[in-house]
């Protein structure tokens, strides 16, 4: 099998922020420019919100509302979702998703857009402080059945409940090749399934090391590419050599997989492979390439 690129060649050839391997199990990724603050540059607003789902029954979360300096309303905004939005939606995060969009649509390297951050549900009727990784003691998470199961329901929610919501006081573009969806591990592959099973909805993924593995059937993915006739999908997936090997399976093995697969029925796709483990330390230091690339023809979008 052909070893996959070194770091240095992808970072070389793919403009991306180079990565220190003082330890190839435990490597470091730099924050680039476009992941910090720049003089000048509008700030756009973050809001935090909560929801109580009537599709996902019992279930109640935290969301956050993103809206960029330029958005005044007289059009409509492109849209991006993200899957366990506590973790995108932090500036001093790994992602920093504010602080590139901040950057990349003051250049007009991306289209003026909303960015919904949604955490998963939680089995409660109250929630205090900030939702994270962890549920509070005693509360039961949703988060593999909206983000790993193989169904319409997850996206159902975000069509019915969250989009409407945010409609209702903002303009959204209906255009699905304006509409991107995004999450890592279990959100990865629920931000394809969305995707998959409306691609009337959402025509452009984002995964971060996404979970294409046997926690609720994801790893049948690769071959119902190969079997299914071409959906409208523009993809994008980052993956390390030092991802979670477990009873689930193996993440690295499974997004090779899927690029595999995406190669064999050529779709329009991009992956990015590294020797990173299971966080998001890597997808983020190439989160603003990743917008570039996911954008890059968006001024010609009808």
């Amino acid at each position: 099998m052909t070893r996959p690129p070194s770091l240095l060649l992808l970072a070389l050839c793919c403009s991306l922020p180079l990565v220190a391997l003082s330890n190839p199990k435990n490597p470091t990724f730099s924050h680039g420019p476009d992941s910090k603050r720049q003089d000048g540059v509008p700030r756009g607003k973050v809001t935090r919100h909560e929801w109580k789902s009537d599709i996902l029954k019992g279930t109640l979360r935290q969301w956050y509302l993103y809206v960029p300096a330029q958005y005044d309303g007289s059009k409509e905004a492109a849209v991006m979702v993200f899957q366990d939005g506590h973790a995108y939606v932090d500036e001093a995060g790994d992602i920093r998703v504010p602080v590139v969009f901040d950057n990349l649509i003051n250049r007009g390297e991306m289209p003026v857009t909303i960015g919904i951050f949604l955490n998963p549900g939680l089995f409660t009727d109250k929630l205090e402080g900030r939702q994270g990784w962890k549920a509070p003691p005693g509360v039961k998470r949703n988060r593999s059945v909206e983000y790993d199961s193989l169904s319409a329901d997850y996206v159902t929610f975000l069509e019915k409940e969250i989009l409407a919501e945010v409609g209702k006081s903002h303009k959204l573009t209906n255009d699905p090749a304006m509409r991107a969806i995004c999450g890592m591990s279990s959100g990865g592959i629920c931000a394809f399934t969305a995707a998959w099973e409306r691609p009337d909805l959402f025509h452009k993924v984002v995964s971060h090391i996404g979970s294409f593995t046997n926690i609720r059937g994801g790893h049948v993915y690769p071959a119902l590419i190969r079997k299914t006739e071409n959906k409208p999908l523009r993809v994008f997936l980052q993956d390390g050599s030092n991802d979670l090997d477990n009873a689930h399976g193996n993440w690295w093995l499974g997004n090779l997989q899927m690029e595999k697969a995406l190669q064999f029925r050529k779709y329009d796709h991009k992956t990015v492979w590294g020797e990173g483990g299971h966080s998001g330390k890597h997808g983020g230091a190439i989160f603003p390439e990743t917008m570039r690339w996911l954008w890059r023809d968006w001024k010609g979008t009808k």
